[in-house]
């Protein structure tokens, strides 16, 4: 490493609280243990758990990077022991714990995956932490198979724009709640059979006149008084899975209904998990997703680009949820 700078540019929360206080800084620069690589950030992600982050709600796991970012793309720009399958220079994504947010970042190698053929740094930052989350929650936890039916809360967000499109590609039939016409569109244009305006419309009357007999998997960031209405439009043998929590933390269950269905109630969390198991989602997705990504059936969407320097205005943009898709960072 003896040719990469000692200091270099990264985000850093100078105390928590507002995106006023996110300032760019030089930080050191990391150096690969053993079993990681050292890339050099093109492109980060946005997410909401960096929000969350900022606002000391939700700090990284003990031993991770201070600095937020649970995606990026890059250049490997140095290989620490032992690690094999990457040489400098490679074109990867990663999922990280945290550290996107900067010019380096260093990931355990079983996290990372070479940049899909013909993807931008950008597109590449867009994939690893939202298509992970669902690979995970919606086709491990909730066994999402070709002909169930899906229902996705908050189908504009990234992550509900990776569920609807990968959810179509392999076969299921996907329905999705959004809060405008505008986002209900990009529901219906990734392949969403109905697009359910909650604003305007009640998604659970909806979903009974357009199936009948309800839908086999929920994927739910709101929570809340959420989960009693999803419960009622599930099929037997359903799965609810919760990811996010933005409409409440607490729930009434109606147990009765829960098991005369015999439903699964289920949840994660991806951030905390060891490398191994976060290795084995990457491996996953590297299965089933990127062959869909190569052959251009599916695709991240991207709402907006802004500089590292503009992260605060890129976190303001994702809280005030007016973007489509996934908000990215360019690194320069």
């Amino acid at each position: 490493m003896s040719d990469l700078p000692k200091t270099a540019p990264a985000i850093v929360i100078t105390k928590f609280g507002g995106p006023e206080n996110m300032v760019l800084q030089d930080v050191p620069v990391p150096v690969p243990q053993a079993g990681e690589i050292l890339i050099r950030v093109r492109a980060a992600g946005i997410n909401r758990a960096d929000a969350a982050q900022r606002e000391g709600l939700y700090p990284p796991p003990k031993g991770s990077s201070e600095i937020m970012g649970l995606e990026c793309a890059g250049e490997v720009a140095a290989l620490g022991d032992g690690v094999t399958g990457f040489k400098v220079g490679d074109r990867v994504c990663a999922l990280l714990a945290g550290g996107g947010y900067a010019t380096y970042c260093a990931v355990p190698a079983v996290q990372a995956l070479p940049l899909p053929k013909g993807f931008s740094f950008e597109q590449g930052a867009a994939v690893m932490e939202t298509f992970c989350t669902v690979w995970t929650n919606v086709f491990e936890r909730g066994r999402l198979q070709p002909g169930e039916r899906l229902l996705v809360h908050g189908g504009s967000s990234g992550i509900g724009t990776a569920a609807v499109a990968l959810a179509a590609a392999l076969g299921a039939e996907v329905y999705a709640t959004a809060g405008t016409p505008e986002k209900c569109q990009a529901c219906v244009d990734l392949g969403a059979k109905r697009a359910i305006n909650y604003k305007t419309e009640d998604y659970v009357e909806v979903i009974k006149a357009e199936t009948g007999d309800g839908v086999d998997v929920v994927l739910d960031m709101v929570g809340g008084d959420y989960l009693a209405r999803d419960l009622s439009i599930m099929r037997l043998e359903g799965r609810h899975v919760s990811i996010a929590t933005l409409g409440g933390n607490t729930a009434h269950i109606p147990i009765f209904t829960m098991m005369l269905k015999r439903l699964t109630i289920t949840g994660s969390t991806l951030r905390a998990r060891t490398p191994e198991q976060k290795g084995s989602v990457v491996r996953g997705v590297h299965q089933t997703v990127w062959p869909l990504f190569e052959s251009g059936r599916i695709a991240p969407v991207i709402d907006s680009v802004l500089p590292l320097a503009q992260a605060a205005d890129a976190q303001r943009r994702i809280e005030s949820s007016v973007h489509i898709g996934k908000i990215i960072l360019r690194v320069d």
